[in-house]
């Protein structure tokens, strides 16, 4: 899995992963701040959040043609900058004014624009290193593991943001609304450890700060016409805008996280969990499984007797720390809204070596799926996921009964398990078509649109991200009916995207 990869992959993928835990700690509790420090209603909140995500994902598309001009590391350098200013406001308390609006507003802009300009930007240099003959063949699993990096920094952010609000409460004895503001301050510092490493490891990659695109008539385009089968320019940006088109609905289902999803958690969840449902809502518990599925992968394709020693000692070692924690466990565990945002990234790194290694085996076979395809069958299982939320929503209360004393009284809450499991489908999901997807815009986009190409994936992200406040907008119907609709959604996305399947195809 990390053999024989270039050691600027490490540098890249670290630096994303400090970038990457600031802005999750901050997305974790970011609806809950808007409702709780300007009293904004669940539709507004949804609103602000459908469009700041569509910006933080649409500009990229500018950070693209900006680096297509100017260079790819020059627009990660701004990009940093302009973030660190965006976070810094955000960790400012001012209140609940016309000023703290503002300057929120702000905030936000600068935050998606300093993105725009980083994100992209730095996967388009991932995908630099691989354009050497020696790396091709490993450019999807490159991707993985750079993926799987952006969720070790997600997997801890929701932990951080309620350790740190409750630390600032305890210490400080500031409000609960003042205190998310110390959350927003520890985005701040993880960008500055994320310069460090970028900054610190660049002779490591870059080479990959600039791309030269060939001339007409050249052996190189000649070379690169030719591991394209000879498609044009033309047919690979067509073939991408329509992959573009069918993933905005899986963004647009997939962001529920921070909205629906954290409404649903937030009202509709027991508020406490015991035993091994417990031992869920703690972050190292979920490390220790990690732990144990690296090392049974070590165990088993370690080459050496030390190699197949040191996996069996942290097998067992994780495993007593597992028992140590059940043990030790208090009969009641709370469990906070923002909290059930670790299992998606914890999942994603639990299972990024069994996908790599089920796709391994089928490479080897000779029936390893195409790019477009594993998007599509992404599709068809984000669609599992909220059947899967349906049937656990379907009776239960409308948000507006909620509100009615007696119903608030009875027992209408679920187990927290329903929306562990909808993360753990969403996140099969996932695996099948964000790093896919990523990798497939780097091979097939032409040398000299790569940073607009890679934008545009981004722009398609932007755009379900904004329509993720639709389901808000229906949050006052049956819950389970909410969940229906993007069900469809993503159903009919899967389609379409099978139906166009061979032309995608035969631009890989």
């Amino acid at each position: 899995m990390f053999e024989n990869q270039p050691k600027g992959l490490y540098a890249l993928a670290l630096a994303n992963t400090g970038e990457r835990f600031g802005y999750y700690t901050m997305l974790a509790i970011f609806v809950l701040f808007l409702q709780a420090n300007f009293g904004f209603s669940e539709l507004t909140a949804g609103q602000i959040y459908g469009v700041f995500l569509a910006l933080v994902y649409f500009l990229p598309l500018l950070g693209g043609i900006l680096a297509d001009k100017f260079g790819f590391g020059r627009m990660v350098t701004l990009g940093f900058v302009v973030m660190f200013v965006g976070y810094l406001l955000m960790a400012m308390p001012l209140g609940a004014n016309t000023v703290a609006l503002v300057a929120m507003f702000l905030a936000l802009v600068l935050i998606s624009l300093g993105t725009g300009l980083f994100k992209g930007n730095l996967q388009v240099m991932v995908g630099n290193l691989y354009d050497a003959p020696e790396y091709s063949s490993k450019r999807d699993a490159a991707f993985s593991i750079f993926y799987m990096a952006i969720n070790i920094g997600a997997m801890f952010a929701p932990s951080a943001a309620v350790w740190v609000m409750e630390w600032a409460q305890a210490t400080f004895g500031v409000s609960e609304t003042d205190s998310y503001h110390y959350a927003f301050g520890v985005a701040c510092a993880s960008l500055i450890v994320s310069m460090a490493i970028y900054y610190g490891f660049r002779s490591t990659f870059r080479h990959t700060e600039t791309t030269t695109a060939p001339a007409a008539g050249s052996q190189q385009q000649a070379a690169a016409d030719e591991a394209h089968h000879g498609v044009s320019d033309k047919d690979r940006i067509v073939a991408l805008c329509l992959v573009f088109a069918v993933v905005i609905f899986f963004w647009m289902a997939f962001h529920q996280n921070g909205l629906t999803l954290t409404f649903f958690a937030r009202d509709y969840v027991e508020t406490s969990a015991s035993g091994i449902v417990g031992m869920e809502f703690d972050v190292l518990n979920l490390l220790l499984v990690i732990f144990i599925v690296y090392a049974l992968f070590g165990l088993f394709q370690s080459k050496t007797a030390r190699g197949k020693g040191v996996s069996a000692a942290v097998i067992v070692l994780s495993a007593v720390g597992l028992g140590y924690q059940y043990m030790t466990l208090p009969d009641a565990v709370a469990v906070s809204a923002p909290i059930f945002q670790q299992f998606n990234p914890c999942f994603v790194v639990a299972l990024t070596p069994v996908s790599m290694a089920i796709f391994g085996w089928l490479a080897n076979t000779g029936r390893e799926p195409s790019a477009p395809r594993k998007i599509a069958y992404g599709m068809l299982v984000a669609g599992v996921a909220y059947i899967l939320m349906s049937v656990g929503s379907f009776g239960l209360p409308t948000p507006e009964q909620i509100t009615d004393p007696a119903v608030a009284a009875s027992d209408y809450h679920v187990s927290p398990n329903w929306l562990v499991g909808t993360y753990l489908v969403l996140t099969f999901g996932e695996l099948l078509l964000s790093p896919m997807g990523i990798s497939f815009v780097s091979k097939v986009a032409p040398v000299k649109y790569k940073g607009l190409m890679m934008g545009g994936w981004f722009a398609a992200t932007a755009v379900g991200n904004y329509l993720t406040s639709v389901a808000a907008a229906l949050w006052g119907l049956p819950v389970w009916m909410v969940w229906a609709v993007l069900v469809v959604l993503c159903l009919l996305a899967a389609a379409f995207m099978f139906s166009i399947m061979k032309r995608l195809e035969r631009v890989c």
